[in-house]
């Protein structure tokens, strides 16, 4: 008895030491979440600030995700050097960003991108593999600091002032050095292990796909453009609402469409009971669809009027992401090759927003820009056959050909 007693206390003692050791993940995953959203409400600043057009801004969000891009790919070969580099190398970008010209304000958001990239990568594995018994609590858990990061983002953008562009990037530079000092706390062993020895299976498993390849290139597309959809929105609708109100603040308006956003996911659980899985997604589709709609067609749009539509968007953008990734792993299970496809999603964020301000600056307004994210809206509607489809229970369909067979 007393044998037992002791080895509960071991194993929570595990528990608990390890949540104590993932502090340094957290508070890197809230620092981040400040970095990957800046652009939104800093873009009018920026815009005023180089004198550029829509369609030269959207190549700053090309820049922050090719970087982040690059570093997730690299990210699971040494994770403590990632989390603690990619912080360095972030702190780095930011700080650059506070002196720099538009021109050479893509190295250094390349350079923030790249930090993020690795660092969030290796966050999410450190996560995933400190408590395996925990592994989804902790995951949800970092998405709710890198969320709460997003949000505090558009209030330090507040606290610093239209006019103080450069206090906020050397502010979040400090944050983020200070992020990389806490990684240095990281266990040294914190690393992807392969298996020593590995079976003919296992050898064939890695080799294969995911899935086959049509399906694979519809989760693919389903993916980037969730990625890039949520990016244009957050990205160009803070400018969207100051360019049509002289009442709103770019900062209220990312603040309204993140904590929105945030809301949505807590209410994920709860709507996903009500409606399914499969309706939920494409009533959440269809309502964004209507939001972008009316963005794109109201000419006079009042200030509350840009806020209820930036609310719907987060609200409505939601749940979207995490049933596709439900779907996609319900069918593919822990493959080793599935963090391609997560990589590969970041060219939606690469791409979606510059397309949305080259089209902006072509039709002169923001309102025909937004028929980008709208469009790809519809992209998304049109594939929910595909990626809703339950998956074909194979093991049931072998064991009853098997069956069948024997009587």
């Amino acid at each position: 008895m007393s044998d037992t007693t002791s080895s509960i206390t071991d194993a929570s003692r595990t528990r608990a030491g390890a949540f104590r050791a993932l502090g340094p993940v957290f508070f890197y995953f809230f620092v981040a979440g400040v970095a990957t959203v800046m652009l939104g409400p800093l873009l009018p600043a920026l815009i005023a600030r180089w004198d550029i057009k829509d369609a030269q801004a959207g190549t700053l969000f090309m820049a922050t995700f090719a970087g982040q891009l690059c570093g997730a790919w690299f990210a699971t070969r040494n994770l403590r050097a990632s989390m603690l580099y990619g912080a360095c190398m972030s702190a780095v970008g930011c700080a650059l960003m506070a002196w720099t010209d538009f021109s050479a304000a893509h190295i250094a958001l390349f350079c923030v991108g790249l930090g993020l990239g690795a660092g969030l990568t290796a966050g999410n594995v450190i996560s995933g593999i400190a408590i395996p018994s925990a592994r989804t609590r902790l995951i949800a858990l970092l998405n709710v600091a890198w969320g709460a990061g997003a949000i505090s983002c558009s209030l330090l953008v507040r606290a610093c002032g239209p006019n103080r562009v450069r206090l906020f990037f050397f502010v979040l530079s400090g944050c983020l050095a200070l992020a990389a000092a806490f990684a240095i706390v990281l266990p040294h062993d914190v690393k992807v292990v392969p298996p020593a020895t590995e079976s003919p299976a296992e050898a064939k498993i890695k080799r294969q796909m995911p899935l086959p390849l049509l399906p694979l290139l519809m989760f693919s597309a389903a993916m980037l453009l969730y990625v890039g959809i949520e990016n244009a929105l957050g990205g160009w609708l803070p400018s969207y609402g100051v360019r049509t109100s002289q009442a709103l603040l770019a900062s209220s308006i990312a603040l309204y469409f993140w904590v929105a956003e945030m809301t949505g996911r807590m209410l994920l659980a709860a709507l996903t009971s009500l409606f399914g899985e499969a309706s939920l997604y494409r009533c959440s589709v269809v309502l964004l669809i209507l939001t972008e709609g009316a963005l794109i067609v109201a000419k006079h749009l009042s200030a509350g009027g840009v806020v209820t539509l930036t609310v719907l968007s987060g609200l409505a953008l939601a749940p979207i992401y995490p049933l596709i990734l439900s779907f996609f792993l319900a069918r593919t299970g822990n493959h080793p090759r599935l963090g391609r496809v997560f990589a590969a999603a970041s060219i939606g964020g690469a791409t979606l927003p510059w397309l949305t301000g080259v089209v902006s600056t072509q039709f002169h307004g923001l309102r025909a820009g937004l028929a980008v994210p709208a469009t790809g809206a519809v992209l998304l509607l049109l594939l929910s056959t595909s990626i809703t489809n339950r998956p074909i229970d194979t093991t049931t369909c072998e064991a009853r050909s098997s069956a069948e067979a024997t009587g």
